[in-house]
């Protein structure tokens, strides 16, 4: 992401700092739901790694016990919307309404003080951005897999993926149907490189 726009988002988490050993921050955006997300944990587990999983607040309601397997395994639940919106393309109290019904599914599951919150494809503006720092920590990524895009293929997806790593990245999959054939063919092969290597990989 370039400098320019993080710089409109200061408030925002885009990285986390480089730890001894190294530390890599997954992410799995548009879940839970039962073909995809226990896929992912059962990857997880074999590398006793820990993820972060934005949740939209429909599939929280729709697969309950999929957010619980999520948590049961020692992972975070965290907002990305009830109806996985854009903040670009709707008036700022819908928007907030749409975080705050998400937030509620998710307090019921996971009780927490400062939740956090990744806005649907990245979309915010900074003055809702700063609004949403009052209660919530805004997570944004430093790297984007893009496995949900059908026109990139699955060993192009991993090799950019693997080259664009850093320590301490907080790194974008989806735990959707959409991002499923890359999903499959990259989480698995990331996980063992990057362990290979000698990383973690913990929640946020």
């Amino acid at each position: 992401m370039p400098a320019l726009v993080r710089g409109l988002f200061p408030d925002c988490l885009w990285t986390m700092p480089a730890t001894d050993p190294p530390t890599l921050y997954l992410t799995f955006d548009d879940g839970p739901i039962p073909r995809e997300t226990p896929f992912v944990l059962e990857q997880l587990a074999r590398y006793e790694a820990r993820g972060t999983f934005f949740c939209v607040g429909e599939n929280l309601e729709r697969h309950p016990e999929v957010a619980r397997q999520v948590l049961a395994e020692g992972h975070r639940l965290a907002n990305h919307t009830y109806h996985h919106i854009s903040g670009w393309s709707h008036a700022r109290p819908a928007y907030l309404a749409d975080v705050a019904r998400c937030q509620a599914v998710l307090q019921a599951l996971q009780p927490e003080a400062r939740p956090l919150l990744r806005p649907p494809y990245g979309r915010i503006t900074p003055g809702l951005a700063r609004q949403l720092h009052a209660s919530h920590q805004v997570v944004m990524w430093n790297l984007l897999t893009c496995d949900y895009d059908p026109d990139y293929a699955p060993a192009q997806c991993l090799a950019t993926a693997i080259r664009l790593t850093r320590p301490g990245s907080v790194v974008v999959f989806h735990d959707s149907l959409k991002a499923s054939p890359n999903l499959r063919y990259v989480l698995p092969r990331y996980l063992a490189h990057f362990a290979a290597l000698g990383y973690r990989f913990a929640a946020l």
